[in-house]
């Protein structure tokens, strides 16, 4: 039987999406996570050893970032995607099998070394394989599926942790999370991939990376749309790490902060799954997006009430929208052999900002109540909308 026309891309893009969903889902489906500090502890190490293992696992996704998707343009995008999580999985087994310092180091490098390589190169792919299949247009209601795939990775690992570490301790839930990284590999070898990278010779990644800085420097609107992934995603993704102090500075029990929580990051996943319409939104309606998520941020967090916790869930789900909008237009705008670097530049510079973002939160909050600092960090996101506005403006005029 010869498959009509029509079947063809539906089937070509079934067979990608389902991928990706169970990707996004395992990738993040690590038992590791809620109990990886008391891991730490009990091993014997200090706040201030701690503290600097996160900054070397920090540090290592910034050094990779940019050279890791430059090297997704100039090699297959899927090998990465599958070599990632076995990184991540040795540094897990290293965490287990000899927990002390230095292999709690090693592992963060790996497990940044892991992430780093699929930054840049997941999106690339999806968004190449969607053009290809002439379905480029569905590439915002894909991603935003999957980052509801990803939530829900999180939230279910969250909720085994506690089982599985009953049973089996540390070992048990590094086994798990192990597991679930050699999952994300097979799962990734699954992925199509018809680009075929070019060949330009062993200093082919450098050679990207230089061509894709240059596409930005030289085009305006390349730049505003990069420029624009870290102003929307970097503040929002630091309040996030200070949400339980906020609720828990409302007065509620220590039991009901984390379904509290839930309920923030249900507004998260809402956000996720309304990007497929919400794309017909433009410029002025991210702007009005931006703005009105702003101020609910501002308005939830200064009422220390259990609706403004409600506001803040909505202005969340406002912004993780807005973070998908943002990457779809940088998606649109640039060249599919740059494609990985560019969006890898743009993570960079969201790590970064949101570094910074940390730092002027620690400095806010020295003096200040979290729902005050979580009101001044809404400003920013005022001025991004103001900017997009402004440019709008500009490029309707005559």
């Amino acid at each position: 039987m010869t498959l009509s026309p029509a079947r063809v891309p539906a089937t070509g893009v079934r067979r990608l999406t389902t991928t990706l969903y169970g990707y996004a889902f395992l990738d993040d489906f690590v038992l590791l996570y809620p109990v990886y500090a008391l891991l730490f502890a009990d091993t014997g190490m200090s706040l201030w050893q701690i503290s600097s293992l996160f900054a070397l696992w920090s540090i290592t996704g910034v050094l990779l970032e940019v050279p890791s998707g430059a090297w997704a343009d100039a090699v297959s995008r899927r090998r990465l995607l599958w070599i990632g999580p076995l990184l991540t999985a040795a540094g897990f087994a290293l965490w287990v099998a000899v927990p002390s310092y230095g292999a709690f180091a090693a592992g963060f490098v790996l497990w940044g070394a892991g992430g780093a390589l699929g930054s840049g190169a997941l999106e690339a792919l999806v968004y190449d394989e969607l053009d290809r299949l002439g379905a480029a247009g569905r590439y915002a209601a894909v991603m935003g599926r999957a980052r509801a795939a990803r939530l829900l990775g999180t939230v279910s690992s969250i909720g085994l942790a506690a089982p599985v570490f009953a049973g089996g301790g540390y070992a048990a839930v590094g086994a798990a999370s192990f597991a679930a990284c050699l999952l994300t590999a097979a799962v990734a070898t699954r992925f199509p991939e018809h680009r075929v990278p070019p060949e330009t010779g062993d200093d082919s990644w450098a050679t990207t990376l230089r061509t894709g800085l240059a596409e930005v420097r030289g085009d305006r609107t390349v730049r505003g749309a990069l420029l624009l992934v870290p102003a929307v995603a970097a503040v929002w993704g630091a309040l996030d790490e200070y949400t339980p102090l906020l609720v828990r500075d409302i007065g509620v029990a220590e039991a009901t902060v984390p379904y509290l929580i839930m309920l923030i990051w249900a507004g998260v996943t809402l956000g996720s799954l309304l990007t497929g319409p919400a794309e017909r939104l433009g410029t002025t309606g991210l702007a009005a997006l931006l703005a009105a998520s702003a101020l609910a941020l501002a308005v939830g967090a200064a009422a220390r009430s259990l609706a403004g916790i409600a506001l803040v869930s909505l202005a969340f789900a406002g912004f993780q929208l807005a973070e998908v909008l943002a990457d779809v237009r940088l998606q649109h705008r640039i060249d599919e052999s740059r494609r990985a670097t560019l969006t890898s530049v743009a993570s960079l510079g969201t790590e970064l900002a949101t570094v910074a973002a940390f730092g002027v939160y620690a400095l806010l909050g020295t003096d200040a109540a979290h729902s005050t600092v979580f009101a001044v960090l809404a400003v920013p996101y005022l001025l991004t909308a103001a900017a997009l506005a402004r440019s709008r403006a500009a490029t309707a005029r005559p």
